[in-house]
């Protein structure tokens, strides 16, 4: 009985860092997005860390702006998980590229192939947070739990075709 405990959170673990390496290539991967932004109040972040070492600590990251929302939490079956969001208001239109490329991210870094560990079902959505603007507006006025960051303007490379040649 004890062995069989031991394997369980053994692949949990490993289950759980996979998820964990995931979350944070989806992480750089959707500030890199948001830098390629000109307007500066959108890459406007907040960010939560929770340094506890208490396992039972239900966030254990989040991250939010304007546009979009990620979030990296642990359930109470010692499962981590993957909790996403994007703004919906028409008024964040010319920007809806940031979010589909976001929601594209969510789900290309966490396929069956290509992680070392099947880890699709740890994306959740039994919640998806649709106004990220008006939750940053809230969290920015409360910050209880949260620092707020600018992420630095990158402009995006021009792609340029190559021609071929004979």
């Amino acid at each position: 009985m004890n062995n069989r405990k031991l394997i369980t959170s053994q692949k949990l673990t490993k289950r759980n860092q996979a998820i964990t390496t995931a979350y944070y290539a989806i992480l750089k991967a959707a500030k890199a997005l948001l830098a390629t932004l000109e307007e500066e109040r959108l890459r406007y972040t907040l960010t939560r860390v929770d340094k506890h070492k208490d396992t039972k600590a239900i966030i254990l990251h989040e991250f939010l702006s304007p546009l979009i929302y990620l979030r990296l939490e642990l359930h109470q079956n010692d499962e981590f998980s993957i909790h996403y969001g994007y703004e919906l208001s028409p008024v964040f239109g010319p920007y809806y590229h940031i979010t589909a490329a976001f929601i594209r991210l969510v789900y290309k870094l966490t396929m069956a192939s290509n992680t070392t560990i099947n880890i699709e079902e740890a994306v959740r959505t039994d919640w998806i947070v649709d106004n990220c603007s008006e939750a940053y507006e809230y969290l920015e006025q409360r910050n209880k739990h949260h620092q707020f960051k600018l992420i630095k303007y990158r402009v995006r490379p021009v792609r340029r075709k190559l021609r071929r040649v004979a």
